[in-house]
């Protein structure tokens, strides 16, 4: 597999469906792989294709999402001169182009209903018709399609053909999302900073300061594996200081106190005050049984937080924090943070 093509992880469920991945790929049948945005289907198609006996053939990619509904049946079947306006040469659609080999069709959901009738005979017969041709041409194309829609749902509601949903799950590939990879996000934060490390040409990799892997492991992923590497990749390039641990990470690349703010509606009164600030999540106050001990740790994450974001200047952020200098510094004390203490600037 090529590097941006490698399997991270351990957890249960992540080698629970690469191994689900490589039992199905040998067989010349349609696979299914599901999934929230970002969690690698498109690796999965890779995989099934280079495991298989079609593996030195071409695999040809169509995210089904990305075009609009006039283009898709001359995307997938192709067309000859003149079928339609524009259409001043003949050209091969997709099916041709994957032929001996496998048909990646992302975002499957986003398919009409027009276009689903003409892939379910596709595969039922192994011919493709070009837009303003007579006669069909035989293909030997293998479909992976991959979706992060609920298909059987959609079928169910009538807005996806059950007959070409059955045709294509043979097998299906659920991929886990990241916030159930236990473990995992230890490993990829690791891997995607010691590479960002060598591409920025650090001599060494500092790792991630405590504070922050806690907040990484803690943290939803809405998207995935690729917002992971997003965030992580962005924290090790602004940190610039390859001999201290990345203490400061930002979740929202949007995040700014200049953002600009929404146009205001017709008749809306312009005010200059800033907008209220989002509402802090509640604590979960029935779990506290020692009011000092949580106290002390919300203090304890809030410094901890504010020292990464100034790159551990303890006068930046005592200043940030309405602090004094030597208040900061017995906070620092009375809580043992003692990582870059030394190396902060006074």
């Amino acid at each position: 597999m090529k590097r941006e093509s490698q399997f991270i992880g351990q957890s249960g469920a992540f080698l629970d469906a690469v191994e689900r991945t490589s039992r199905a790929a040998p067989m010349n049948r349609p696979v299914l792989v599901i999934g929230e945005r970002g969690t690698g289907k498109e690796l999965i198609a890779e995989r099934l294709h280079r495991l298989s006996t079609r593996w030195d053939e071409p695999l040809v990619t169509m995210n089904c999402a990305a075009l609009p509904e006039t283009l898709i049946e001359a995307e997938l079947f192709g067309h000859e001169a003149g079928a339609f306006t524009g259409a001043t040469r003949a050209r091969a659609g997709r099916f041709e182009e994957a032929d001996r080999g496998t048909l990646f069709l992302d975002e499957l959901g986003t398919l009409s209903m027009g276009a689903q009738e003409r892939l379910l005979r596709a595969i039922e017969y192994g011919e493709v018709t070009r837009i303003g041709a007579s006669r069909p041409i035989r293909v030997d194309v293998r479909i992976v399609a991959a979706t992060n829609d609920d298909l059987p749902a959609l079928a169910a509601s009538g807005k996806f053909r059950a007959d070409l949903l059955d045709r294509l799950s043979f097998e299906v590939i659920t991929l886990p999302p990241l916030r159930v990879r236990e473990g995992d996000i230890g490993v990829l934060a690791e891997y995607f900073g010691r590479r960002m490390a060598a591409e920025l040409g650090w001599d060494r990799w500092p790792g991630f300061a405590p504070h922050v892997m806690e907040q990484l492991e803690n943290y939803d992923w809405p998207g995935n594996v690729r917002e992971l590497r997003n965030v992580v990749e962005r924290a090790v390039y602004r940190w610039g200081e390859p001999d201290i641990p990345i203490a400061h990470v930002q979740f929202d690349p949007f995040d700014s106190p200049w953002r600009p703010r929404p146009p205001a509606h017709r008749g809306a009164p312009v005010a200059d005050a800033k907008p209220p600030a989002p509402a802090p999540c509640a604590p979960d106050f029935d779990s506290i049984d020692d009011l000092r001990a949580a106290v002390d740790a919300h203090e304890r994450a809030i410094l901890e937080h504010a020292l990464g974001k100034h790159r551990w200047n303890q006068r930046q952020t005592a200043r940030a924090l309405g602090l004094t200098y030597d208040q900061l510094r017995h906070a620092i004390r009375k809580h043992g943070i003692m990582e870059g203490q030394d190396s902060a600037a006074s």
